[in-house]
């Protein structure tokens, strides 16, 4: 998995990921999102569009974060997820969890309303 953090306006970060997203992979989100936890009120949308896989591990990454941010005042939200993964999420109810948005810019315009 490959992933790079851009800043979008000066509130919302942007993590894209791409590759394979599974248990050797996982230790490296952790590590990201720890550290995008550290902003005063994290809000990290999490663009999947380059994303072929994602097992329990890699998903219970998301669900810790989102408990973390939920907790703190921020949001997470999806974006580009393709039809494994937005199966995926709805096969586990993490649809209902997780906003999930067809394009990066279509979560962070949810966000400002």
């Amino acid at each position: 998995m490959q992933a790079t953090v851009t800043d979008h306006r000066t509130d919302v970060a942007v993590l894209r990921l791409s590759g394979e997203l599974d248990a050797d992979t996982a230790p490296k989100l952790h590590d990201l999102l720890a550290d995008l936890l550290e902003r005063p009120v994290p809000r990290i949308v999490v663009d999947l569009s380059a994303l072929n896989f994602c097992d329990s591990v890699g998903l219970s990454a998301f669900i810790t974060a989102k408990q973390v941010i939920t907790a703190r005042g921020g949001w997470l939200s999806f974006a580009g997820a393709n039809h494994f993964l937005v199966d995926l999420l709805d096969t586990v109810g993490l649809s209902r969890y997780f906003a999930i948005f067809p394009e990066v810019d279509d979560a962070i315009a949810a966000a400002q309303i």
